[in-house]
């Protein structure tokens, strides 16, 4: 099928990793080592207590480099020792709120940690191909109802959003200016950018992310899940949905296809694009405890009221399309932190929905009866 991630095509691959112990991170190098890969990772140390990479127990299974990302010599002495085919860029400071906090480490972190990656990488013989996850906000958001499409403006209110504009401005100057074919007698490794919606899944526990809270909140004594922004549209998905577009475009790249080293939108269908207080409503219905408490802040800092993607390109030249619609991946977030909660193993929760959502693709023609099921515990 199209839109099958290729085990051939992994097995034996070196594979780079940033950002793998944060919350996306860690799902792909998991993903990765099961499809049997030999995965490398260069990340800060986890942000967090408890975390998903200490809980999939990564720091024993991945060779690791804790090392800022523009700290150049530990990124060029990690590709040196590991000499990785492929590199996935996931490190980043990822929190709205936290860059209006810290606006200049934002932007060094967004911004000039993707420059120095890619200079590093042309000097690499060995790197074929480069995925660099940005983000739904690097868009210009006017607030509109249609979703964006990967040749729009880029732009940002917040200093997030804008570091990711940035971030994607980046990327083009460089492949233009250092890789081939665009620039003569560059390096020949292809290099795209993905733009995900709001993920969701099973072991994020990081600060003002709209699923942890509510996690956190309903796991509390007193139940209050606090809300916002109410009514803030997102294009929500799944975790597994956006990483299997990097790892689909991955492989275009790496097999030099004209037209694929450019920006993708990986997002859900339009009709599972829902406001925060469905999300949250949902998210502890199936948790089965928690009650809603909205707190607005009329002080607090902008946020957008509406984002969302425009993913035909990814569906017509990728062959990707969403699988977990809105309710399948509510259901599959909650019984990963249900199950963890009750004292399941967090590798053998990740595990298990890594294979169960591998098998859906396989099944597409049965998909729905297959999705009911996924991440129900042995």
């Amino acid at each position: 099928m199209e839109d099958m991630v290729s085990p051939e095509f992994w097995r034996g691959r070196r594979v780079m990793v940033t950002g793998h112990t944060g919350f996306k991170g860690a799902w792909l190098t998991q993903w990765l080592l099961g499809l049997g890969a030999e995965v490398s990772g260069l990340a800060l140390e986890p942000a967090t207590v408890p975390n998903l990479y200490e809980l999939l127990k990564l720091g024993a299974r991945v060779p690791t480099t804790f090392a800022d990302i523009n700290d150049r010599d530990a990124v060029a002495g990690h590709l040196n020792r590991h000499r990785p085919e492929t590199v996935f860029h996931l490190a980043a400071q990822a929190l709205v709120r936290l860059s209006y906090e810290a606006p200049v480490d934002t932007f060094l972190t967004n911004v000039v940690g993707v420059a120095t990656l890619l200079d590093v990488v042309r000097r690499s013989s060995d790197v074929t191909d480069v995925v660099i996850a940005t983000s739904d906000k690097c868009y210009e958001n006017l607030e509109r109802d249609r979703g964006y499409r990967e040749d729009e403006r880029m732009g940002g209110h917040d200093p997030y959003s804008a570091s990711k504009g940035c971030a994607e401005l980046a990327v083009t100057s460089m492949r233009r200016s250092f890789f081939a074919p665009y620039a003569k007698g560059g390096h020949p490794a292809r290099i795209a950018t993905a733009r995900a919606g709001n993920v969701i899944g099973g072991g994020d526990w990081s600060a003002d992310r709209l699923v942890p809270d509510i996690v956190r909140g309903c796991l509390a004594a007193d139940g209050a899940v606090r809300l916002r922004n109410p009514a803030s549209i997102r294009p929500w998905q799944h975790v597994l949905e956006p990483l299997r577009g990097y790892l689909m475009l991955a492989e275009r790249l790496a097999a030099g296809g004209s037209g694929f080293d450019e920006g993708w939108n990986f997002g859900p269908a339009a009709s599972d694009e829902r406001p925060v207080a469905e999300v949250a409503g949902a998210l502890v219905a199936a948790l089965g405890r928690g009650r809603i408490v909205v707190e607005s802040d009329l002080a607090a800092a902008h946020e957008a009221r509406v984002l969302r993607l425009d993913t035909a390109k990814a569906r017509a030249r990728l062959g990707w399309t969403p699988m977990l619609g809105f309710h399948d991946a509510i259901a599959t977030t909650a019984r990963w932190y249900s199950g963890w909660h009750g004292g399941v193993d967090a590798l053998a929760l990740t595990m298990r929905q890594i294979e169960d959502y591998e098998g859906a693709i396989r099944s597409f023609g049965a998909a729905q009866p297959v999705l009911a099921r996924l991440g129900e515990l042995p």
